[in-house]
């Protein structure tokens, strides 16, 4: 596997290119499953948390259901195996179209709105899989992402970013380590200019996103490391709080130690 794995952006963000993921075969049948059920692609009002159509994405998509046959589920299984990250986490795959002059303006995969959040929280990771070649355009591009100036660019690459290729995949998190959002984390999908492109884009949560349960106060004023209470004596819970404490994103590892069970969100970072 290792081989197949390229890392895109090498100094400021965690994106990945792993070539040759899925086989032809398998992106020929996600195609024939979702063919007949194509709709409008929606996006999220950033206010309200309600779908709703916008210019902005222009795609037609629907979504498969999860080991909705042994296809999908191997792919299923391969995208945990990859990403290091349970099954449980991760949304249906969406399968989506792009004809011509049809595109999705860049924008990020985490939340703005509190409604998104309530199931698994922010999309932590998001596994990319291009199932078509594309005759020109329909590209992926992180508009401002820092990459390596001396990266070495082949006949693969456009005036936009990387084409899309049948059986490539991108892997890229929307969240730093610490659980904060990766503003560098915005992409798109260039406008395809020649043929048709699909795609399937897997959502991964930072929580279960098939069995959401809200942790119990017993689980909330746990220590999930033996050097928390160290750590705490040592101004940690102040100098590092998305850690010790947590965000929106991540429950706090240290939560106890710093003595923060039972207090508001806002009451959590200050503390």
């Amino acid at each position: 596997m290792a081989e197949c794995i390229k890392n895109v952006f090498e100094f400021c963000c965690r994106i990945f290119l792993y070539e040759g993921f899925l086989s032809d075969e398998e992106c020929d049948h996600i195609i024939k499953l979702a063919r007949s059920k194509m709709k409008r692609s929606m996006v999220a009002d950033n206010k309200s948390g309600d779908s709703r159509k916008s210019n902005v994405r222009t795609s037609f998509g629907t979504f498969l259901t999860k080991h909705q046959d042994e296809v999908i589920a191997r792919i299923d299984q391969r995208i945990a195996k990859w990403t290091f990250l349970p099954e449980e986490n991760a949304e249906a795959l969406q399968v989506l179209r792009y004809q011509e002059g049809q595109k999705y303006v860049p924008h990020h995969d985490y939340f703005f709105d509190p409604k998104n959040k309530i199931r698994g929280g922010h999309r932590y990771a998001t596994v990319l899989m291009y199932l078509s070649d594309v005759e020109k355009g329909g590209e992926t591009v992180f508009p401002i992402a820092e990459g390596a100036s001396s990266q070495f660019k082949d006949d693969s690459w456009s005036d936009c970013a990387k084409m899309a290729l049948q059986g490539d995949a991108v892997l890229f998190f929307s969240l730093h380590i610490n659980g904060t959002t990766d503003p560098a984390s915005l992409h798109g999908s260039c406008p395809v200019i020649e043929g048709e492109k699909w795609s399937a884009p897997k959502w991964i949560h930072v929580r279960s996103y098939d069995n959401p349960q809200k942790p119990s106060s017993t689980e909330e004023c746990s220590d999930y490391n033996e050097n928390c209470s160290y750590w705490a004596s040592t101004g940690e819970c102040q100098k590092n709080p998305n850690y010790m404490i947590g965000n929106d994103a991540v429950l706090g590892n240290c939560r106890k130690s710093c003595m923060v069970c039972g207090k508001s969100k806002s009451m959590r970072l200050i503390s």
